[in-house]
């Protein structure tokens, strides 16, 4: 009679899965367990659209350089799969870059990975690799993906510092159902002795966090290739005339960097009026009115098809902010109400706010 302790473990279903490989030690490990399993392995690099525009640096998108591409190709070789190339240029442009730059322009402080994630990156990607018979779609995303009785739960990695479920809340189940990430269960250091252990190219390969498609030296300069900006009053809330800003896309709420006003100060942007192109400011005996208790949301999507109302939950409303405990408020015009258990500064009207319960990510929307 066979002991249960030697009792084979049930072999793995062998699938067919695309992973989106960047030439990055994340995207590298990621493909080399799954090929580890004994999956049929295919890599995906992806190129998106490159700032060469007058005055730009001469850099390429960080994401998809000819060193990235080059990587990448070292890696599928190391492991044994094969490497596709997709061109994603334009589409990247028009539903990431374009995007960026109008909310920029109308005061909004958007956030191009979620963007990014939901239309390119995960989604179109989805589909294209589809069409090549692949079952799953595989990325160096840290973030985890349950099966549980009422759908696809998608939760926070094992890794905090490193979770980036924040970027993902506007998947769907069809999505989620057919994305994996072999990163989850494992945090960043691991991740580099993994890496290490098997000899792949990238093991100390650094990372950036950097917006990938800004070349540039700052935010600031590819706005002002891109956008026309016009310089305005810098006011006081109370309506005095202390300086003159170099345009108003150029500043977000909080901001103190950039407001130099003749030796006085430190002055924080508080509010812009677009209409009238006024940069109003706090001082620091007032910054409390950079803080909110309450804010609403718009373009909203759920990962279940549950939509909650009067829920408690948490909130995040910038990637890496601690979470803060909130009550949502159905409003009539598809709108939600977030009222959160203490005031929080800067609150950016453009940016995500994503719903958890413990670990798990219930959806999100944009700040209005």
């Amino acid at each position: 009679m066979m002991n249960r302790k030697n009792k084979p473990k049930p072999a793995i279903k062998k699938l067919k899965i695309a992973v989106a490989m960047s030439g990055g030690v994340d995207s590298s490990v990621a493909a080399k367990l799954l090929k580890g399993e004994g999956h049929e392995v295919i890599g995906i690099f992806l190129h998106f659209w490159q700032d060469s525009g007058r005055g730009s640096s001469g850099l390429e998108n960080k994401c998809c350089s000819a060193k990235a591409l080059a990587d990448a190709r070292r890696v599928a070789g190391k492991i044994g799969v094969r490497l596709y190339v997709f061109d994603f240029a334009e589409i990247f442009k028009r539903q990431v870059v374009d995007n960026f730059l109008s909310e920029y322009a109308a005061g909004r402080t958007p956030n191009p990975c979620v963007r990014c994630n939901k239309l390119v990156k995960l989604g179109l990607l989805l589909k294209e690799v589809k069409k090549l018979g692949c079952d799953y779609l595989a990325s160096g995303h840290y973030a985890s993906i349950k099966k549980s009785k009422t759908g696809f739960q998608l939760s926070r990695a094992k890794d905090k510092a490193k979770d980036q479920s924040y970027f993902l809340y506007t998947l769907s189940q069809n999505e989620l159902k057919h994305l994996l990430f072999p990163l989850s269960g494992y945090t960043k250091k691991q991740i580099r002795q993994i890496a290490k252990k098997f000899k792949l190219p990238v093991a100390a390969k650094p990372e950036s966090q950097e917006i990938c498609f800004i070349s540039s030296k700052s935010h600031n300069d590819f706005l002002r290739r891109y956008l026309r900006l016009k310089p305005g009053a810098i006011k006081t809330l109370s309506g005095k005339v202390i300086g003159k800003h170099q345009g108003l896309p150029l500043y977000t709420i909080g901001q103190r960097k950039g407001i130099n006003i003749g030796g006085h100060g430190p002055f924080y942007a508080a509010k812009m009026d677009y209409k009238k192109n006024v940069l109003y400011v706090v001082g620091p005996d007032d910054t409390k009115k950079l803080f909110r208790q309450k804010f609403q949301i718009k373009k909203i999507n759920w990962l279940s098809e549950a939509k909650p109302n009067n829920l408690n939950c948490s909130v995040v409303i910038r990637y890496h902010q601690t979470p803060v405990k909130c009550r949502l408020r159905k409003l009539a015009n598809n709108r939600l109400e977030v009222i959160m258990a203490k005031p929080e500064r800067a609150v950016m009207p453009g940016q995500s706010a994503v719903f958890y319960q413990h670990n798990r990510v219930l959806g999100g929307g944009i700040i209005v």
